[in-house]
């Protein structure tokens, strides 16, 4: 063969093959964009279904400790649907602007940690509440005695004191504990007229229970005495913008998720606060959201109807808004009214209304109870899986370099 014609197959040959690299590579980035628009539209309608089931809880059952465990559980399958899009498209994020954006994420997520924090303790301060329920269960328990007595309704008495003080908001506890303390005991008292000596005996008495649950809860909390949630969740929620269109396209459409996610991240320790009681509870966080994201209107939704049950007039004081938390608060007021009507021996039709009182509050600290733990493990999964996330996130742009 001559010399020329074979320079012209080699060459030939060479375009040949390097139309067919490129056609391949041209496929291939066809397919792994493919598979990253499957992967966002499953992840946008899976953070859309699941807020909308959240959304359609009743009256009854939004805020309840099962309503709280069904948003961990939305909120741990998002989160761990969207590692996996992060894993799956690593290459992405070692270029802008998602090394920013996930960079953004992560520093959020070690702020949520705080958060699961704080809530523990609030489900701890619960627990505490549990015990004393539990005391005015057995004083007033129907099973171990066949009528009521004045020991049995004092002891009682004594109980729903300590569960009044221990309820009252952490903001206005030192202040307003004596003062409950005192109307409590007015409202229990008997009918006769006391000595002021009686009186300041007993104010002396409440004064030192006030101090001794205050010096409790100053114990309890495992986050600063000087950290705020409400700080905590506006820290969380600064510079959440959506993605500009240049970001978009440099991301192949990826940024919509972290948006996605972050959106999510917030909505479940915003909601988390609101319920549970922790250090200075705040809601004002700016909720802004395109329309035109599919899961926006499910979200904003579930913010809307826990705003407005935070608005309602028994529950602009309340120390969370935690479905159980308002049930204790009625029962107990309820509790602490009628001994004002109360003679010994007590008339049956009174002692009746009394047993129909304890039955409706040993409902409440029944579902206490059931739903507290299981709800402090969540927390608790939720606080590891971020932990986890985050660790294994940092250190796939350095694999995906390596590789």
């Amino acid at each position: 063969m001559p010399a020329t014609d074979y320079q012209a197959s080699s060459a030939s040959f060479n375009v040949n093959v390097g139309r067919s690299i490129l056609t391949l590579r041209r496929d291939q980035i066809h397919s792994m964009e493919a598979d990253l628009e499957l992967e966002l539209e499953a992840f946008q309608r899976q953070v859309t279904e699941r807020f909308a089931d959240l959304c359609t809880a009743g009256v009854e059952d939004l805020l309840s400790l099962p309503w709280l465990r069904q948003l961990l559980d939305s909120f741990l399958c998002c989160q761990e649907e969207f590692r996996v899009i992060l894993f799956n498209h690593r290459a992405l994020l070692c270029r802008s602007p998602m090394d920013r954006l996930v960079s953004e994420y992560l520093e959020r997520s070690v702020k949520a940690l705080d958060v699961c924090n704080a809530i523990r303790d609030g489900i701890e301060q619960i627990r505490q509440w549990q015990k004393l329920i539990e005391i005015v269960l057995c004083a007033l328990d129907n099973q171990n005695h066949k009528t009521l007595g004045e020991g049995q309704i004092r002891r009682a008495k004594k109980a729903l004191i300590d569960l009044s003080i221990a309820m009252l908001d952490e903001k206005d506890s030192n202040s307003n504990a004596a003062a409950i303390a005192a109307h409590r005991n007015r409202s229990f008292g008997r009918n006769n007229a006391s000595g002021s000596s009686s009186s300041s005996s007993s104010s002396n008495h409440n004064n030192h229970r006030s101090s001794g649950l205050a010096h409790f809860r100053s114990l309890s909390w495992s986050v600063s005495r000087s950290w705020s949630a409400a700080r905590q969740l506006q820290a969380i929620g600064n510079n959440l913008v959506a993605p500009k269109g240049n970001e978009l396209v440099a991301s192949n459409g990826l940024a919509v998720s972290v948006f996605t996610m972050n959106w999510v991240l917030l909505l479940t320790m915003w909601a988390l606060v609101a319920a549970i009681p922790c250090q200075d509870r705040g809601l004002q966080v700016h909720f802004y959201i395109p329309r035109q994201l599919v899961w926006a209107g499910p979200v904003l939704s579930v913010h809307e109807r826990i705003l407005e049950e935070s608005k309602k007039r028994d529950r602009r004081n309340a120390c969370g808004l935690l479905k159980e938390i308002h049930q204790i608060e009625k029962c107990t007021r309820l509790l602490s009214e009628l001994p004002d009507s109360l003679h010994f021996p007590i008339m049956e039709e009174k002692e009746a209304e009394v047993r129909h009182k304890v039955q409706e509050l040993s409902h409440v600290y029944l579902a206490i109870k059931e739903g507290l733990d299981p709800l402090e493990q969540q927390v608790r999964e939720v606080f590891h899986r971020i932990v986890r996330s985050r660790t294994q996130t940092m250190t796939i742009p350095t694999s995906s370099v390596t590789n």
